[in-house]
């Protein structure tokens, strides 16, 4: 049996019937404080030093989030096909 649904909706209608949040505000004061920093001719143009406002002050809580996906799925893979190889940079 197969079904087929076509619906008409707007991307903002589905997100909002989805109940995702809407970033479009956050996405705009992002770029206009890109852009003023681009019109200034600030010579610092790190990408990442221009986001650490917007950014969580504990990134490196996301790099052991990373890690331990990456040790469990290493672990799932290890037992089914014995494959036991860690990845580069762990011990």
């Amino acid at each position: 049996m197969k079904i087929d649904i076509e619906l008409d909706v707007t991307p903002e209608e589905l997100r909002t019937f989805l109940g995702l949040p809407d970033v479009k505000p956050i996405q705009d004061e992002m770029l206009a404080a890109l852009r003023e920093r681009l019109l200034a001719g600030s010579e610092d143009l790190d990408p990442v030093r221009m986001m650490q406002p917007f950014l969580t002050p504990n990134v490196g809580a996301m790099e052991a989030m990373q890690r331990a996906f990456w040790q469990a799925f290493s672990a799932g893979a290890a037992g089914s096909t014995g494959d036991s190889r860690k990845p580069a940079g762990t011990k």
